[in-house]
């Protein structure tokens, strides 16, 4: 019998991730088909599966689209699935993790996307960074989970379990999306190489009136830390730039020119901190995120009406507060 959804684990030089963590993926997606997109590897990864997994669907392509422009090229190929699951390639799976999030999406139309719940592959008590029990952003745009704020993440000891959740956005790293959806709001932006795609993509899900939610009966463990270690200035650089694409590409100007003005302050103080830490490295990614922004930003036209922010409670608080002024670091 032919399944409507795929799990799409997206490839470049990976082939020691894969060897620790397909096996899992292979083992314990009931429900879906396996499916690798290799973005040109030069590492023997896709002759490996081929000789280890020869049932494993390989999209081979000639060269590296990035992970929007892999993840893009992929679904737009796809056309058999209902459902796509982007699989971030150092995730291990469990036991039957495909089912919960297919029963939810299947009896809720309005739901394009969910996740399931994201712990730590080093530390299997502990939420994982990337996600966790679902994301919020705060009144300033800056991205928060529940189980994570900033660099501090909570142990699970289920506080966050039970019914689904209504989210912001989920996860990129163990995402389910309704193809359709996923492409009539042009996919994740490759503008932003990396990092909060999946936050936009899920914006602007919202904003045609969907859904996202956490399954936290569904659980994945992410290894995460990615290609890009916490204190790198490219990561610094890609993180301030594409926060401030988002705000602007996706609030109704007036308002997104009033919360930028407001982030430039607060970018600036981050800029002063680093500073007073010796890291110049750090300062220079901030100015060169927003002199980019600023170049760049012309690209993005037709903001939309209405802020979907203001409908989430979560979007009420500043995390910078909370968490530097008031010491709350739980969500």
């Amino acid at each position: 019998m032919a399944q409507d959804t795929a799990v799409v684990i997206l490839n470049w030089n990976g082939k020691r991730l894969m060897e620790e963590f397909l096996p899992s993926v292979a083992t314990l997606s009931q429900g879906a088909d396996v499916i690798v997109a290799d973005n040109g590897s030069t590492d023997g990864s896709v002759e490996w599966l081929k000789e280890n997994y020869p049932l494993i669907r390989v999209l081979a392509f000639k060269e590296n689209h990035g992970f929007a422009g892999g993840y893009n090229l992929a679904i737009k190929t796809l056309e058999e699935y209902k459902y796509i699951v982007l699989l971030n390639s150092d995730v291990e799976v469990t036991e039957n993790w495909i089912a919960p999030l297919k029963e939810y999406i299947y009896a809720n139309p309005d739901v394009a996307a969910c996740q399931p719940k994201l712990k730590s592959y080093t530390n299997k008590e502990m939420f994982e960074y990337a996600g966790a029990a679902g994301g919020f952003l705060d009144k300033y745009g800056y991205p928060f989970c529940r189980g994570r704020v900033f660099d501090t993440t909570e142990k699970d000891s289920g506080q966050y379990d039970g019914t689904p959740k209504d989210i912001f956005w989920a996860t990129g790293a163990a995402l389910m999306v309704e193809r359709e959806s996923y492409l009539a709001v042009g996919g994740l932006d490759h503008e932003f190489f990396a990092h909060m795609e999946e936050i936009d993509l899920c914006w602007r899900l919202h904003l045609q009136g969907k859904r996202v939610v956490v399954v936290s009966e569904s659980v994945a463990y992410h290894l995460g830390g990615g290609t890009l270690a916490a204190g790198n200035p490219r990561k610094t650089y890609l993180n301030f730039r594409n926060n401030l694409f988002m705000l602007y590409k996706n609030l109704p100007l007036k308002e997104g020119s009033k919360l930028i003005f407001k982030r430039k302050l607060l970018d600036g103080l981050a800029a002063c901190l680093f500073l007073a830490k010796g890291s110049f490295g750090e300062v220079k990614a901030v100015w060169k995120a927003h002199r980019d922004f600023e170049k760049c930003k012309s690209r993005y036209k037709n903001q939309p009406n209405a802020n979907i922010l203001k409908q989430f409670s979560e979007s009420n608080r500043s995390v910078v507060v909370d968490y530097y002024l008031k010491g709350k670091h739980c969500f």
